[in-house]
């Protein structure tokens, strides 16, 4: 009998693609700029071709969302993303200041392994694909299990156009024998520089234990704030926008409503208007309960399922116009599943007093899942908006737009990002809209432009006199003034 064992060949298959990526990224970091930016234009140009055939098959394989805003989602990586990548420099001489004799220089941190989510598998892995080759650095996925096939796909047809434009051969690659130790050879091994982990929280642990810097878009936990000064019509067709958007899988998008209480009747009726539906007691029980198993995990089957699709499973009827099911709620604690990120169209729902109440409130529940996704707040106010963005531990706040287009730069100026760093808690190392310049590290040039004895002869002289440094001939008066004003602060 021939025994197969797929674990081991995942390793070896690990440690070839990590070999051959740190020889091609040797290679690659000989590419100007202006090479690296002619091959990335080919892949977005390939695989948008591709976008709508591989949405549909993304969303067969993970039966997560629509293929629809899948579609949406792939066509925003291949055009918009790519509009922002173009004229950014990220190797070689990126800035230079004439005026001081500085320069900034970018070096692509070298390999980069990719962990991506079977929510959003296509738009994710593009997106990756095309920052890393834009940085310099060579990247190797290792696909989601459930939408390896979509994702093998979709770096198929990336690699070809690539390397037909002259991509050294391994930069871009990806396991095909998909296994958790297949992934921990690639996490562990001494060739990979940096891990992006997008929402893949199994491996966290293993990425810790590593010692590898990492960039991780974790779990969303975003509460959306509706203060009484507000739009109330235009936030909740925001908010209802942003949560049926692929079925509310995004990690981004609004997990809690929290209304000031002086406006509550009015945002309720607002959102039973656009297709709310409004739970009872007995309802959010019977729902609350399928979210997790008796682990603690949560049930993957519920992620990406319609509002009427989740009342069907938890034995309860709405009606075809319901979009959202939502649950009143008073407390955050973490026995209750309506305080954790649930990937599907389902809101809790709290009132508060004031804006005050409503800033601890959304602090309790930025804090539930400990690592500050994204703050949603929606008011006129700007005193208040300057509160919330100062005082809330979270990675982003976005001001009057849906969290979902808001937080991946599609309806606001942020970075346009399938990774979203939620590093406020301390995983992950950035909390950016990570872009290319997270993946390269900045080596520094600065040209002298004093000598050694005006600035060593200082530390010579008694402290409360300062020396008379404009004797020094070699010494310029503007520096000079400068150089003892620094000095002044360093020793008194």
């Amino acid at each position: 009998m021939n025994i197969i064992d797929n674990d081991l060949l995942s390793i070896q298959e690990a440690r070839i693609l990590a070999e051959n990526a740190r020889e091609a990224q040797k290679k690659l970091a000989t590419f100007p700029q202006k090479k690296l930016d002619e091959i990335v234009e080919r892949m977005a140009e390939e695989i948008d071709k591709h976008a709508r055939e591989l949405a549909m098959m993304s969303s067969d394989e993970t039966d997560y969302g629509k293929w629809q805003d899948k579609y949406v989602k792939n066509r925003f990586v291949c055009e918009h993303l790519l509009q922002s990548l173009r004229g950014m420099r990220c190797v070689g001489i990126i800035k230079e200041n004439v005026q001081d004799k500085t320069m900034d220089i970018g070096v692509p941190m070298g390999v980069i392994l990719a962990l991506c989510p079977a929510t959003s598998p296509v738009s994710t892995t593009i997106y990756k694909a095309l920052i890393a080759i834009k940085s310099g650095n060579a990247i190797i996925f290792s696909p989601h299990p459930r939408a390896k096939k979509t994702t093998g796909k979709a770096l198929d047809i990336m690699i070809r156009a690539a390397e037909g434009y002259g991509l050294p051969e391994g930069a871009l690659s990806y396991l095909h024998i998909v296994t958790s130790k297949g992934t921990k050879e690639l996490i562990n091994h001494q060739a990979t520089s940096l891990i992006m982990n997008t929402g893949v929280s199994t491996m966290l642990k293993a990425i810790k234990n590593s010692g590898k810097p990492v960039i991780y878009g974790g779990n969303g936990n975003g509460p959306v704030f509706i203060e009484r000064t507000a739009d109330i019509q235009q936030a909740v067709k925001d908010i209802i926008a942003s949560k049926t958007f692929d079925n509310g899988v995004v990690s981004a998008a609004e997990q809690y409503v929290v209304v000031d209480s002086c406006i509550a009747a009015e945002v309720k009726r607002e959102f039973k208007d656009k297709g709310g539906h409004f739970m009872t007691e007995e309802e959010a029980q019977k729902l609350g309960t399928l979210f997790y198993r008796q682990d603690g995990s949560p049930d993957p089957e519920l992620i990406g399922k319609s509002a009427q699709e989740l009342a069907k499973r938890a034995g309860f009827c709405v009606s075809e116009s319901a979009v959202v099911l939502i649950a009143e709620q008073k407390y955050v604690f973490d026995t209750n599943p309506y305080s954790k990120e649930k990937l599907c169209p389902i809101l809790a729902y709290y009132i508060e007093d004031d804006w005050m109440h409503a800033c601890e409130k959304c602090i309790e529940l930025l804090i539930t899942e400990r690592n500050g996704h994204t703050l949603v707040i929606h008011s006129r106010d700007e005193e208040v908006i300057r509160q919330f963005a100062l005082k809330k531990p979270v990675g982003r706040v976005l001001v009057n737009t849906p969290a979902t287009f808001g937080s991946m730069g599609a309806t606001t100026n942020l970075f346009p990002a399938m990774t979203l760093g939620s590093g406020s808690a301390g995983v992950g190392i950035t909390s950016d809209n990570v872009s290319p310049l997270n993946l390269i590290y900045i080596r520094k040039v600065g040209y002298g432009v004093r000598k050694t004895e005006d600035f060593t002869g200082v530390f010579t002289e008694d402290k409360h006199k300062m020396p008379n440094l404009v004797q020094s001939p070699a010494a310029k008066s503007e520096d000079v003034h400068i150089l003892q004003g620094i000095l002044k602060n360093l020793i008194n």
